[in-house]
């Protein structure tokens, strides 16, 4: 068999060609891994610039929330203290009719003409705006007189002996008790029966 020289010359050049075509699709290859890396990248760098934006945002509103509920604590603790300072102010208020009432008693008692129905007629009066005011700001007595001795609302000083009514009832009301809003500011002082020895 005799060989083509021409052949055997297109040999060579197509391994050459081959080589060169496979260095370029390597090349190709890298070139196209390096962009794809680099497009990563820049993929890579946009998300990062987007979160550094919402970490930022998100940090802002956090020191805003802070200055607003440091704002909201200092106001609510100026608003308690003024609650505890000027809590009475409108019971003082509503008692300052009854001063005045007893100072005018006061001076009516001191006048040449003074009798003591008025004077009586003067207190008499000025209790009963003084327990209407009471009544105004939730201030109630106890209401013990004949009723069963009740330990929460009254205290006992003495024991009276008694046929007319059932054993621990009250007799008497030595001194008044009082309610706030339902709450025992002070019991009412009470002499309570016991029952008969025969």
């Amino acid at each position: 068999m005799t060989s083509d020289p021409n052949n055997s010359a297109q040999q060579p050049q197509d391994d050459i060609d081959l080589q060169a075509n496979a260095n370029a699709d390597v090349e190709n290859d890298e070139f196209a891994e390096e962009f794809a890396a680099a497009d990563q990248d820049a993929e890579l760098a946009a998300e990062l610039a987007k979160a550094q934006i919402t970490i930022k945002d998100y940090w802002d509103q956090i020191v805003r929330l802070n200055a607003e509920m440091e704002n909201y604590r200092k106001r609510a603790q100026r608003d308690v203290e003024n609650a505890h300072k000027y809590a009475v102010k409108s019971f003082v208020e509503s008692l300052l009719p009854v001063a005045d009432s007893m100072d005018m008693g006061l001076s009516a008692a001191s006048a040449e003409n003074a009798n003591l129905d008025s004077i009586k007629e003067g207190i008499g009066m000025t209790l009963n705006l003084f327990q209407q005011t009471l009544e105004k700001n939730g201030v109630k007595p106890v209401d013990a007189q004949d009723q069963p001795f009740d330990p929460e609302q009254h205290q006992a000083i003495s024991m009276q002996p008694s046929n007319d009514v059932e054993p621990n009832t009250v007799l008497t009301v030595m001194q008044k008790g009082y309610l706030l809003n339902d709450r025992l500011v002070r019991p009412a002082m009470v002499v309570v029966s016991s029952a008969k020895t025969s």
